[in-house]
């Protein structure tokens, strides 16, 4: 009978996949209901359902909501000397650079550390910025993260200028930048050893660990957000929510939205903060 039972649910626990997978999910939402199910069932690892879900989340999301602000931006100027530049390449631990000319708006091409590495060992021979810089990419705010990690492929590179609608340079991003949100953090010698909790990413828009305590975040975004039992936004949104959420869910209150950027089945890890009540205007 133990054997019938057995073989009943498995029957049925089939019949299900097979009927989910016949009538074809219909949104993304029913597909990670499917993904989920597969995982519950051990069919279907921890670390691949979450790529999976940065993929489709990545689908989503355009270049403004994780760009490198301009003013976050290391640049170059074309006048510097080498042993400045070298020196500028060597504090920030970067390995792509704009070069610009008279200010952040006039982006005249991007430097690759490694094309100095010779000059470095040998500083006194003659240095022109200009034979060494390669063409900057410029792509609008707008643009999908699916279809920029497409163009990085096929254009063989890994760093794009973003510009406004006024045709201003707003911020830059990197191939890095895109697979991060696909794969979770990677991080390299340079990277600190404590998480920033709180990055602005342009105008208005900021991404927040879901650790980030109460106290802080109210005092970076001007809010009065207390409970007796609850010490992160993570867990005050969680409340907010009344649910677990998935990536891409979103919830708005005080004038602030709140958008899930990174999740996998068990907790939060990072929102969008999109200050929609000029709350946080002293931070740019």
């Amino acid at each position: 009978m133990a054997d019938a039972d057995h073989g009943g649910s498995t029957t049925g626990w089939l019949d299900r996949i097979y009927n989910i997978f016949t009538g074809e999910p219909q949104n993304q939402k029913q597909l990670l209901d499917l993904l989920k199910n597969l995982q519950e069932h051990q069919l279907l690892g921890d670390d691949e359902l979450n790529m999976i879900e940065g993929v489709l989340q990545v689908d989503d999301m355009q270049v403004r909501d994780i760009m490198i602000p301009r003013g976050q931006m290391v640049v170059l100027d074309h006048e510097d000397p080498l042993p400045e530049i070298i020196q500028k390449i060597t504090d920030s631990g970067h390995s792509r650079f704009p070069v610009i000319d008279d200010d952040k708006d006039d982006v005249i091409g991007i430097l690759l550390a490694k094309d100095l590495l010779q000059l470095s060992l040998d500083q006194s021979q003659d240095f022109e910025i200009k034979e060494y810089i390669r063409p900057a990419s410029f792509i609008p705010e707008s643009k999908r993260l699916n279809v920029l990690l497409k163009d990085f492929r096929h254009n063989r590179s890994h760093m794009a200028m973003i510009v406004d609608e006024y045709g201003g340079v707003s911020g830059l991003i990197t191939i890095e930048d895109v697979l991060e949100q696909i794969v979770g953090k990677i991080d390299d010698e340079h990277d600190e050893n404590e998480e920033i909790d709180i990055q602005p990413h342009g105008a208005n828009r900021y991404s927040v660990r879901a650790l980030t305590p109460l106290p802080e975040f109210n005092e970076y975004f001007n809010t009065d957000y207390e409970s007796e039992d609850i010490e992160t936004i993570g867990g005050l949104l969680l409340r907010q929510f009344g649910h677990l959420p998935d990536r891409g869910e979103s919830v708005v209150f005080d004038n602030l939205t709140f958008k899930v950027l990174n999740a996998d089945s068990r907790q939060v890890h990072l929102y969008q903060v999109i200050d929609n009540g000029g709350r946080t205007a002293e931070h740019h």
